[in-house]
């Protein structure tokens, strides 16, 4: 018997709603409602492309030069990211994790409070995708300090949206941001958060991507009375819209422009992270778990069709 490239394959369902989760990450393979994909999916036996659907921990995003300084020591993290020099998206994703339980509409996956090279900290992560008929995918995040020591800690998710359409200039795109972080060509923050009204970065009323290209990461983030944050993206009556709650005070939002040609804009990756890039270096919203501390937060995706309320 083989064994595919991503590990025990995890699906759930609920009414319309498919979801596949992966051990190897625990990360989103397939989302789909009815048969039509919300994300970006590839095959079990393939490596995520592009970081699709992966989970970002204990950092999302990058960290400069893989170096950091923590409660006064130095900290050296492998250069996952060799074309910049970057270390990126954290070190839990090419991990394999732990099934806590599984059920028809649910799964909770775990990663063990092991530490790695630059990342001596006992923290221990459980993912939970659940799937309702109505609301679609819910995954809650939870961290906890297993070890004897303040922990640097942050987290990020990696899907790419999709609506049918071929490529995502004809779709038109709700970002409840009101900044946008300016980023050197490494992807490393160059500067404050910058206002996003009058730019090419304002989609805080649905508007026609076109061109627009964007690899940025956005805060100043709009929420509903419940709390939640809502990215929406629509084409031809259909709109695959993202949640995140307060947990997440950033969103990376990549329309693929760098990627090879046939991926290139054929979906739109919306990324909520806790804290933005390089937060392990400037310590920006980065989460110190102390011993025992246990944070969780949330995020989702749901379908919004004509025949679907």
């Amino acid at each position: 018997m083989t064994i595919p490239l991503t590990g025990t394959q995890y699906e759930i369902e609920a009414g319309d709603y498919r979801a596949v989760i992966t051990e190897l990450g625990a990360g989103l393979r397939e989302l789909e409602h009815s048969g039509t994909p919300l994300v970006t999916s590839y095959d079990p036996d393939q490596l995520p492309p592009h970081g699709a659907g992966q989970l970002l921990s204990p950092w999302p995003n990058r960290v400069a030069d893989g170096r950091y300084t923590f409660e006064g020591a130095g900290y050296q993290l492998a250069i996952s990211e060799p074309a910049t020099g970057n270390a990126i998206h954290g070190l839990t994703r090419w991990m394999p994790w732990t099934r806590i339980a599984h059920d028809r509409n649910e799964v909770t996956l775990r990663s063990v409070p092991h530490g790695q090279q630059g990342y001596p900290f006992a923290v221990q992560v459980d993912a939970t995708y659940r799937l309702d008929a109505q609301s679609g995918l819910h995954v809650t995040v939870i961290a906890v300090n297993k070890g004897s020591r303040p922990a640097p800690w942050g987290v990020g998710h990696h899907p790419y949206l999709t609506v049918p359409t071929p490529v995502v200039d004809d779709c038109e795109l709700t970002l409840p941001a009101g900044h946008w972080l300016p980023a050197d060509e490494r992807g490393i923050p160059s500067g404050a958060p910058e206002d996003v009204a009058g730019t090419d970065f304002d989609f805080r009323a649905a508007r026609k991507l076109g061109a627009t290209r964007l690899d940025h990461a956005f805060t100043g983030l709009r929420r509903e009375a419940d709390g939640l944050a809502w990215v929406r993206l629509s084409a031809d009556g259909a709109t695959t819209g993202l949640w995140a709650d307060g947990g997440y005070r950033w969103l990376q939002v990549f329309t693929g422009d760098t990627l090879e040609p046939e991926h290139r804009r054929t979906a739109l990756a919306v990324e909520p992270m806790t804290c933005p890039p390089n937060a392990f270096v400037t310590g920006e919203d980065l989460l110190v778990l102390q011993p025992k501390e246990t944070v969780s937060c949330r995020w989702g995706i749901r379908t919004f069709l004509p025949n679907v309320p």
